[in-house]
This record gives structure tokens, sequence and C-alpha cells, in this order.
């Protein structure tokens, strides 16, 4: 049976493979440096909107983040009303409470103002206002028929490249689960990398962020489903992240590192939009949503197993990624050794510790269960996880 299931896996990526090939090569246009957020919204009054809703979350409100970006809208001639009511993993409510604010202001377009979860309620708000189906009914692959009102991006963190992804995450809040809506017209049509904005962010969020963008640009390049274009893009993100991320999280005013960073996070982005992810991500969804771990945080815990655990099927690609750095081996073996422990070392230098306090030892078999339920058929892994190897690397993580 298992032999079956794993033909069955690799038959489903195949057909994956074949789809990502055809798909349509959407990215937005991008401004990328101080002051890029006042351009982008010049830009879109320029596009002849007059009322906009600015979808983001109460801390960059309180922070008077979203203020500054009203202000130059406003500026510009374009009025906004603000959704602020979105909390990390949106849920169905989220959404559909920024759906109502929409309808009431009569916006014309939509701005994600924040981190992954803004900008995925955003996308959901903007494809559920021309759309006339229930959201339930956009759950899956390519189940939007029609565009969404414009849709526009402002990242205030640097990990989960949102801006230049085909996918949103709402959250069931019933199931603990993450649905995916996964369609070419949720990119957005613009995005501003404006490294001012990150400048007051936290050590510890310039950390997760930071390495969920790692994770982002590996899972991609080690993927089955890579091509020569996205290997580029995971490239430069990777290199990006190792020379500018300890720099972010130890000088959060050195903009120079948070634009490196901005730019790593949309290359990232760019590369598993096209090629999806791992067990990284797969492992980290179900600890965030049985722990509410935040999910960069996960994904750093994660990496390092995962890359352990693929080093033999990946192990060219690995030793690829360590030359890209410096790292030095003897053979292609030691590099890709040498490129996990650089994985490692990245992950300590920025506060990130190596286990999950929170995890609780009889939860293991559950969560491993479900992670390769997630996993499986969706995933372009290099190297099949049985049950037992599951629950034997997420053990590793308990305190």
């Amino acid at each position: 049976m298992a032999s079956i299931k794993r033909l069955l896996h690799d038959f489903l990526i195949a057909v994956t493979r074949l789809f990502a090939a055809l798909m349509p090569d959407r990215s937005p246009v991008v401004l990328v440096g101080n002051g890029a957020a006042r351009e982008l919204c010049t830009t879109i009054a320029q596009t002849g909107t007059t009322k906009c809703l600015i979808v983001t979350d109460q801390a960059l409100v309180d922070l008077g983040l979203v203020g500054r970006i009203v202000a130059d809208l406003e500026a510009a001639g374009v009025a906004c009303a603000i959704y602020s009511g979105v909390e990390p993993d949106p849920t169905f409510k989220h959404v559909q409470d920024g759906l109502a604010r929409l309808r009431e202001s009569g916006a014309q377009a939509v701005l994600a103002v924040g981190g992954g979860s803004p900008m995925d309620a955003a996308k959901i708000i903007a494809t559920l206002a021309t759309n006339d189906k229930p959201l339930r009914k956009l759950i899956g692959w390519f189940r939007v028929r029609k565009a969404p009102l414009p849709l526009y991006a402002i990242p205030t963190t640097a990990g989960t490249g949102s801006e230049a992804t085909i996918a949103a995450v709402v959250s069931d809040p019933a199931t603990h689960t993450k649905n995916f809506i996964v369609d070419p017209k949720l990119v957005p049509e613009m995005a501003a990398l404006d490294p001012a904005l990150m400048a007051g962010l936290p050590p510890h969020i310039t950390a997760a962020t930071g390495m969920d963008a790692l994770t982002h640009a590996v899972e991609s390049y080690i993927a089955v489903t890579a091509t020569a274009q996205t290997e580029r893009y995971a490239m430069i993100a990777v290199r990006l992240i190792f020379a500018n991320l300890e720099r972010a999280y130890r000088d959060g005013s050195d903009l120079t590192a948070r634009s490196a960073m901005a730019l790593a996070s949309f290359y990232a982005g760019m590369a598993f939009s096209r090629t999806s992810v791992g067990y990284v991500h797969a492992i980290a969804h179900n600890l965030g949503a049985k722990y509410g771990t935040p999910h960069g945080w996960a994904n750093a815990l994660v990496l390092p197993h995962v890359l352990e655990f693929s080093a033999d099927a990946a192990g060219p690609r690995l030793a690829a990624l360590a030359d890209m750095i410096g790292i030095v081996g003897a053979s292609e073996r030691d590099k890709a050794r040498g490129f996990i422990d650089a994985v490692r070392n990245l992950q300590a230098s920025v506060g990130i510790p190596p286990t999950l306090p929170a995890l609780q030892r009889a939860d293991v078999p559950m969560l491993a269960q479900r992670a390769l339920a997630e996993a499986w058929g969706n995933y372009p892994v290099p190297r099949y996880m049985e049950q037992a190897e599951a629950e034997a690397l997420i053990t590793r993580l308990v305190a």
C-alpha cells in the first residue's frame, strides 16, 4: 500500500509539473527603495482610482504607519476606507468583514498593507468582490473565474513574498485547518518594497520573516518542479538573505539591509509561487495550527532537519547553494552538509532556538500524519517521507 501511495504521489507531482509549465507567468510591477510606498500611492491615483480600501491590521494603524499611507493617497486624490480587523492567520470571518467594509465604502481598488496575513486577506476580499461565489467554492486551484478588483501591495515585513505569489491562505477556526486559494489572478498589479516601513520591526520578527523567505527560496530551489527561471530567483534570494538578514536583525535602521531583505522576500515569492514548497511548510503549518507558532519561526525550526532528510536526493542542489554563498568543501556531499550547517548558524545568529517548548511528544504522531497529508500529491519534494520518518524528524524539535 505504501509503495502504491508513493507512486500515485509521484504521478500527481508529474501532473503538477505540467500545469506549472503551462501556467501564465504573472508578476507585479515593483517599486523598490525609500519612498516607494509614496510613489505607489501616486500611481494608484493615476490609474483613475478615487476610492481605495486599505486592508491591514490594528497594530500598523496604532503605529501610525497606515496613517502615513492614507495621507499619501489622499494627497494624490484618493479617498480611503480602512479595514484593520485582520489578525494572524486570517479566518473566514475576517475576510467576510473586510468584504462588507469594501462594499460599504464603494472602494474601486484594494491596497494590502502589512505582512502575509493582511496580504492574504486583501487578495481574497478583492476576489470575492468580483466573483459571485461563496468563499469555500474558491478554495483550491484555478477556481477564480473573474479578475479581482485592482489589487496593490505594500509589504511591511520581508518574509512572506505574498506580493508576488499566486496564492492566499484562509483559516477555518472550527477545524484549525488552513485553506489555499491558488490562481495567477491573485497576483497584485503593483507592489512597493519600501525599507523605511520596515525599519521599526522588532528583531524577533525580522528574524522569523527572514527565515521564512529563506525557506521559500530553498524549498523552491530543491523542488522537482524547479525551472531555470525559478532557480535564478531562488539563488538571488538566498544570496541576499545570507548577506543581509543578520545585519537587519542587529540594526533595524540599516535601510540597505532592509531593502535587500525586501527584495530577497520578493524573489523568493516569485520562485516558490511557480514551484510550490515542501515538507518544511507542511510541518510548520501544522505546528502553527496546533500551537499558534508564528509561521516563519516554525519554518526556521524545521528547515535544517528537512534539508538533512533530503540531503542525498537534493545533494547537487544544496552543493550549488553552498558554492553561491562561498562555502568550501572537498566534495559535493561536504558542500551540501556545509550549507545545512550554514542554515543552522544563521538561525542561531538571529536568536531562533533549535527546539519548540510548546511541542508535546504525545502530539507528534498526529502532527506527522497531518503534515504528510498536506504534502501528499501537492508538494514537489525531492525525497518522499514516510510516517515514521516524519515522527522522528518532529521529535527532534521537542525541548
